[in-house]
């Protein structure tokens, strides 16, 4: 396999062709692979043909709204997703973040600074897939159990006791398999986001999270799975096995 081909593939949804441009232009100077695609339905089938690492989605598209783009690849294909858009709104940046995606940059918008982007989210990921030092799990364990669930870290779902599975986005899922692999450790903010540096604004996080207890059924009110370590982050707490 070539460096290109080892390269990052970002699939990058946009229908003005000269944005597009700018932003395959900016990928490609710094090593990633992109292809560009016009409607949500061709994406769509592209994702699910090549596997992206991530995902550029601008929300005002000719067949289909963005947002629903994002709720199927996150159904079908899971993988990061970046969402580029001219809608400056409160509602469509915590909406976008609830349904999966990993960050959300408004339009117009400087190619360095959206490179640095894709580069902190595919950072995230690969954080979180690669095995820590002295950590619970072995490389070779892709399963964690805990409580009732049984979590497979390479489908990205969950498994209760009784026989429900419940899919996860990547995002969910990245920031899952960071808790369980150091349970019963508080871990910061920019821990379990991979950043050195957050935003104190910034609350995509805390949105992972209230997603996340919401799926494995833990009350936000009085959560006893993921706990909030107020100043400090947020704590795991369960015993975890991996098989």
């Amino acid at each position: 396999m070539t460096g290109q081909e080892s390269s990052p593939l970002i699939l990058v949804l946009e229908d003005e062709p000269d944005i597009a441009r700018i932003i395959c232009s900016a990928l490609s100077g710094y090593g990633f692979r992109s292809e560009h695609l016009r409607t949500g339905r061709e994406l769509l089938a592209r994702a699910q043909q090549t596997s992206p690492d991530l995902v550029i989605v601008d929300l005002g598209l000719p067949d289909m709204d963005g947002m629903q783009v994002v709720r199927e690849l996150q159904d079908g294909s899971p993988c990061a997703v970046l969402i580029l858009t001219g809608r400056n709104d409160v509602t469509d940046r915590v909406l976008g973040l609830e349904l999966g995606a990993d960050d959300y940059i408004v339009k117009p918008f400087e190619p360095r600074e959206l490179v640095a982007r894709v580069r902190s989210i595919l950072r995230r990921y690969t954080r979180s897939a690669a095995p820590e030092a002295g950590g619970e799990a072995p490389a070779e364990r892709t399963v964690a159990r805990f409580g009732d669930w049984r979590f497979d870290t390479g489908r990205h779902s969950l498994v209760h006791a009784d026989g429900s599975e419940t899919s996860l986005s990547s995002a969910e899922a990245a920031l899952l398999l960071t808790l369980v692999r150091r349970p019963n450790k508080i871990l910061s903010r920019e821990q379990l986001l991979g950043e050195r540096d957050v935003d104190p604004f910034d609350r995509s996080i805390d949105v992972r999270i209230s997603r996340l207890r919401r799926k494995l059924g833990d009350d936000p009110h009085s959560p006893k799975m993921i706990k909030t370590v107020y100043g400090a982050g947020y704590l795991f707490a369960a015993q975890v096995g991996w098989e």
